[in-house]
């Protein structure tokens, strides 16, 4: 039998999920996890959903989405026409606006700040676009100011599009949230511009890419902000979009860790969030000295001294950074702050004993893997200790959504991480069969890079899932 802890000193809850809890604390958990009390107390309010907060998470995720569409547009194989493109790329800034306006209420004013918030960080790729250095300063006089002006009129379009007929009032007892709404929802965004580096850096490992710039941070000898695009063929595509890729999201984390310095007054999560930013600054670091192997800025590949070690390290540790940006965007999201205290269970350090067993075992086992895309060796360890990977993910995720049907939240995780370690294992199957099948070929074949870098990004997808069942299994449950 389990019963639901008492309030701890501090917390704010609205007095109806109280007295539901009182009633019935079983399905006051399921019914405030399923949504219900989160949408009244998160998201109900006139001022949760116009805190300014907002224009940072549309503003860049309209942006990681544009980078994203961009990017993929642009693969070698792919080459879609630049109109095309063009046209996508611009349909995502209005619909950013349509979305802010629509979900805070704001009408215009947040469509048109979510277009110039998201034109000013696309600026990190303007310079690419413009081509020669030599006519980069009378093209950027209208470039900058002209991309800020229509990102302006397109979020502006899509914000009188989104803007409701109605807006809806919540009940009087919903509290204020501390960090705000739209917090965690940024942070949602910086973990998903990190999945598409690891993408990204995953497709430049595939392709053998790595050395493709033989300078950082430099690219070529050019500002590595003013690269021209048309330069950007073959690996070196790859690589310098790896570069930019990192430039966003070392941009979208130092934004979110200064704003959580303000927004939140756990200390305990201002410095996670400092964390992050030490570790996104180390992982920059890691990334240029890979290709160098020690601060130069010269462009000839003899006075360099490439680390495969580095680059083994590099590649985990942005894994490692990714989980922490998702257990941080758990922390800071309305659910982690609205929903019950934590339930009394006699079998709660199960969950914490296995959900820990699972994220310590996958990392090692992204290690080994990483060992083996590197320097072709200890595919024997890595087989073997996936064996001890899949019992603990397994359980760990069959023990969520098997034995706490009172928890949504944690069914769904448990659901989503068994799923995941399910697709990996199918993966590693034909990884190895592909890299074996390709292993004397001139360069990987397409197939190869697809399937190799969908496996290592599903690691990654499995550890940060893992991650989040390990902090809310002791958000969600306390042992009895």
């Amino acid at each position: 039998m389990s019963r639901t802890a008492p309030n701890r000193p501090g917390d704010v809850r609205p007095t109806s999920a109280v007295l539901a809890a009182d009633l019935d604390p079983a399905g006051a958990r399921a019914l405030a996890e399923s949504g219900l009390l989160r949408v009244a107390a998160a998201t109900g309010t006139r001022e949760a959903r116009r805190h300014p907060s907002y224009l940072l998470a549309f503003g860049f995720g309209t942006s990681v989405v544009m980078w994203g569409i961009g990017f993929a547009c642009r693969l070698p194989p792919v080459w879609v026409p630049s109109a095309v493109l063009l046209f996508l790329l611009l349909g995502c800034q209005l619909v950013g606006g349509f979305l802010a306006s629509r979900s805070t209420g704001v009408g215009i004013r947040a469509g048109v700040g979510v277009g110039v918030m998201s034109a000013f960080i696309n600026l990190l790729v303007l310079g690419s676009l413009l081509g020669d250095q030599s006519a980069l300063v009378p093209a950027a006089s209208l470039w900058v100011p002209g991309s800020l002006v229509a990102g302006a009129l397109l979020g502006g379009i899509g914000g009188v599009l989104g803007r409701p007929r109605r807006f809806g009032t919540a009940a009087p007892d919903v509290p204020v949230l501390h960090p705000p709404l739209w917090t965690g929802k940024f942070a949602r965004v910086a973990a998903l511009a990190t999945l598409l580096l690891l993408v990204v850096g995953g497709m430049v490992t595939s392709k053998q890419a790595g050395l493709a710039v033989v300078d950082w941070p430099n690219s070529f000898g050019y500002n590595m902000f003013l690269f021209p695009l048309s330069k950007m063929t073959g690996g070196v595509y790859f690589e310098h979009s790896h570069r930019l890729f990192g430039a966003l999201v070392g941009l979208t984390t130092l934004v979110l860790a200064i704003h959580l310095q303000f927004a939140d007054s756990r200390r305990w999560v201002r410095w996670l969030a400092i964390v992050a930013l030490v570790m996104v600054i180390g992982q920059g670091i890691l990334g240029g000295l890979r290709v160098t192997g020690y601060f130069t800025t010269s462009t000839d590949p003899n006075m360099t001294a490439p680390s495969l070690l580095l680059a083994l390290v590099h590649g985990v540790f942005g894994q490692v950074f990714f989980a922490t940006l998702v257990a941080l965007a758990a922390v800071t999201s309305p659910s982690w702050q609205i929903l019950p205290d934590a339930e009394l269970r006699a079998d709660a350090g199960r969950d914490h004993i296995w959900t820990a067993w699972a994220v310590g075992l996958v990392v090692p086992q992204l290690v080994v893997g990483a060992l083996y895309r590197h320097f072709q060796g200890g595919l024997a360890i890595h087989l073997s200790l996936a064996v001890f990977v899949a019992i603990a993910v397994f359980v760990a995720g069959i023990r969520g959504f098997g034995l706490h049907p009172e928890s949504p939240l944690y069914t769904k995780l448990g659901k989503l991480l068994v799923t995941l370690i399910s697709l990996q294992i199918l993966l590693g199957f034909g990884a190895l069969t592909v890299v074996t099948l390709s292993r004397n070929a001139p360069e990987p074949p397409i197939y190869d890079v697809i399937v190799a870098t969908a496996h290592q990004a599903t690691g990654a997808t499995v550890l940060a899932v893992s991650t989040l069942m390990f902090v809310w299994s002791r958000r969600l449950f306390r042992r009895a």
